[in-house]
Order: C-alpha cells, then sequence, then structure tokens
C-alpha cells in the first residue's frame, strides 16, 4: 500500500514539474505608443499592447501572430463595464505574462513553432478588432476603433521583422480565433508577397443558433455588437453585400469565401457556446443548466440531448469546409474551450487526440503541407482523451 502510495505521489510530481517547466518565461508587453496618433486604441483610449518573443535559429524569419480571446461588448453599457479592465485598457493589462501551447518555446512543447517569433496580442476593443467609429462621446469616453488596432499592431510588427517574414500565422482564440477568422484575408494582404501565410482559428467558430428557449439570442447580440463598434465596414464584402453585417460576424456565412489557407481548432461542444449561446442565462430563468454547464457529467439525459443537437448543428455550420484542400481541420468531442493555448491540451502525453495525432501535430503537419487533417469526432462520451472542462461554481459563467 505504501508503496502504491508513494509510485501516485511521484507520478503527480513528475506532471507538476513537467506543467511547470512548459509554462515558460513571462514574455514582457509591448505598447504601441505610435498607434495613438492613428487613433488606433482601447476603448479607454490607451494604446494597443502585445507580447513578443523574439524568433531564433531557423525560426529567425518566421511569425505566428496569436489573438487574445475575451467575447464581445454589445451596447454602451457593457463597453462601460470593460473600459476600466484588461479588456478594454492597457492600463490594466499584466506586464508580463507566461506563453504556453502554441506560443511555447520549448522544441519538446511546441516542435513545429518553438523557435518563430511568436506574439501574443492583447485584445482591448470589444469586437475582434473589427470597430471603426470616428466619433468619441464626451459622456462615455468610449472608442471603438478596433480595425485600426488591427492595422497599427500588424505595421508595427512588420517593422520589426516581419516585413521579412518567410512563414506567417494568424491565429487565436475565442473572440481572438473570431478575428483570425475575419481577418486572416487581410492579414495575408499586409504580408509581402512570397510570404507563405495561413491561419489557425482556436474556438473561434462561433454559430449562429436558437437558444434553449427557441430564441435567437446570439444573433441578436452579434449585430448589436456590429452596430455599437461601426463594424459592417470591416466586415467581408462578399458576406456583407448578400446578408446582413450582423450575420457576416458569424464564421458560418463567410468562412467558405476566405481564400488564405486556414486550420479549424474547435470543440464539438465548445463549453463557452453551451453556456453562453445554447443555455444562456435569459433562456434558463431557473437555472436548470446551471449544474450541466459547469461540468458535462452533471447534465440530464434531456439536457444532453439538446447538446447532441448542438453538436449537429455546428458540424452543418462548418460542413462547408471539409472536402477543401485550402482548410484544415481538428474537431473534437470535448467539452472544452481553446485548446491550443493551454499545453496540456495543445500537446502533452495525455492530450486529446483525433485519429492517434494531437492538434499540435495536426496544425503542424497541414501548415508544413507533410499531411493534410480534416477530421471530426464521433459524439461525446466516445473520446476517452478529451479535457473536459470542469468550472467552479462560484466563477462568473461568462468567463472566457
Amino acid at each position: 500500500m505504501a508503496d502504491a502510495k508513494l509510485g501516485q505521489w511521484l507520478f503527480l510530481l513528475a506532471c507538476a514539474v513537467t506543467l511547470l517547466k512548459a509554462a515558460g518565461v513571462p514574455v514582457e508587453i509591448t505598447y504601441v505608443q505610435s498607434a495613438v496618433a492613428k487613433g488606433a486604441v482601447c476603448l479607454d483610449g490607451s494604446p494597443p499592447a502585445y507580447h513578443l518573443d523574439k524568433g531564433f535559429g531557423s525560426g529567425i524569419n518566421n511569425w505566428l501572430v496569436h489573438i487574445e480571446g475575451g467575447g464581445w461588448c454589445n451596447n454602451v453599457t457593457t463597453c462601460l463595464g470593460r473600459k476600466n479592465t484588461r479588456l478594454g485598457s492597457s492600463k490594466e493589462m499584466l506586464k508580463a505574462i507566461a506563453f504556453s501551447g502554441i506560443l511555447s518555446n520549448r522544441k519538446m512543447f511546441n516542435p513545429d513553432f518553438y523557435n518563430w517569433n511568436r506574439i501574443k496580442v492583447r485584445y482591448c476593443d470589444g469586437a475582434s478588432f473589427t470597430g471603426d467609429v470616428a466619433a468619441v462621446n464626451p459622456d462615455t469616453g468610449l472608442y471603438f476603433r478596433g480595425a485600426r488596432i488591427f492595422r497599427a499592431v500588424i505595421e508595427d510588427l512588420l517593422a520589426k521583422g516581419m516585413g521579412n517574414a518567410q512563414n506567417a500565422i494568424l491565429s487565436g482564440c475565442s473572440a481572438g480565433g473570431l478575428a483570425s477568422i475575419l481577418h486572416c484575408d487581410n492579414f495575408h494582404a499586409l504580408l509581402p508577397v512570397g510570404t507563405n501565410v495561413k491561419c489557425v482559428s482556436d474556438a473561434g467558430y462561433f454559430i449562429n443558433v436558437k437558444d434553449v428557449s427557441g430564441a435567437q439570442h446570439i444573433e441578436e447580440f452579434f449585430s448589436q455588437v456590429v452596430e455599437t463598434h461601426g463594424s459592417a465596414r470591416n466586415l467581408p464584402p462578399s458576406c456583407t453585400s448578400k446578408l446582413r453585417p450582423g450575420l457576416c460576424f458569424f464564421p458560418q456565412y463567410m468562412a467558405s469565401q476566405i481564400r488564405t489557407r486556414i486550420f479549424f481548432v474547435n470543440a464539438a461542444y465548445d463549453s463557452w457556446q453551451i453556456k453562453n449561446i445554447l443555455a444562456p442565462g435569459v433562456a434558463d430563468p431557473h437555472g436548470t443548466w446551471h449544474e450541466c454547464k459547469l461540468d458535462i457529467k452533471n447534465c440530464s439525459p434531456t439536457q444532453l440531448e439538446a447538446m447532441q443537437d448542438f453538436r449537429v448543428q455546428f458540424l452543418s455550420a462548418i460542413g462547408g469546409m471539409t472536402g477543401c484542400p485550402l482548410k484544415g481541420m481538428f474537431i473534437d468531442s470535448c467539452y472544452a474551450h481553446c485548446q491550443t493555448e493551454m499545453q496540456e491540451t495543445w500537446l502533452m502525453a495525455d492530450s486529446p487526440v483525433l485519429n492517434k495525432t494531437t492538434i499540435a501535430e495536426a496544425v503542424g503537419n497541414w501548415f508544413y503541407d507533410r499531411t493534410p487533417f480534416q477530421k471530426i469526432d464521433c459524439p461525446y462520451p466516445c473520446n476517452p482523451t478529451c479535457h473536459n472542462r470542469v468550472f467552479d461554481p462560484n466563477q462568473h459563467l461568462l468567463e472566457q
């Protein structure tokens, strides 16, 4: 018995040491002060910011630009709620953050991109870098300038060496994953001719479906985001010429028209979408979904049936991407959200796999044209390698 306990303790200690090694060295923040003169500022008027870990060796001319997530604000009230937080002001951002997963500088944890120039762009506009309203209401002091921020940050990076890039990736998680879809072709156009440019969206394929009450909650919400931020002019014209601008915030209506090669990493039971699109609080006034949203193991048969139906709708929404040689995908059946930034889901011994392939291997093989990858998992609970999220009941359910 003592030997068994000792063995278990040593195993847990080894896992903890591995995760500590994977966390990496903190990367300092860079403020894009030159952006202020261009009006490219956060909600509160502060300069945009990013963290850059410089490339080395064979990766010195390769660039990975990863956009932070953090939801959206859909009106003046919700934007004011973000204005004096890290999601609305660079004054409130941490001065240094640790890189892991797709941003790791360790070959064993990120074999294909570890020595690239790796950038994490901080998210402070509230509309996936699509807004551009010239006027600033003196009563609120809110700036809706996300599209200007995106261009200013990319221009700053081009001046720092990305103008000589051989390979470049635009990636992102959640709202940042949506930004990597909406801006994929824009990013490509800003890079030098001849650069090998591709995009990776992690948990950014938000779908337009009714909530459990039958209401079109997320459709209305995204329409309000687009209206508040003046985003219509910065959404793909190939979509806005045919559909209402608010619909063009959903990848299912515009992603098929992306000309740049792009890879989608997404959970078919994306935990953010289950909590905020399928079963938002407004559609569940009695809190019957509360325990289920905290832990999928708590879901009733009826709730699981609704989630299975959500998966069917998700696969239908992303179905236009299958079979296209320019698109890659890793769609697992996990209750998860943002799997490329976390080392344990990007590349570890027990990371989620499809076809015996981790997310890191799938993305790397696809980027370097070693092996195409378009895999969709079987329905929950078939995949034992999933790292299903379990949320703290005291934590706000809109956590990103």
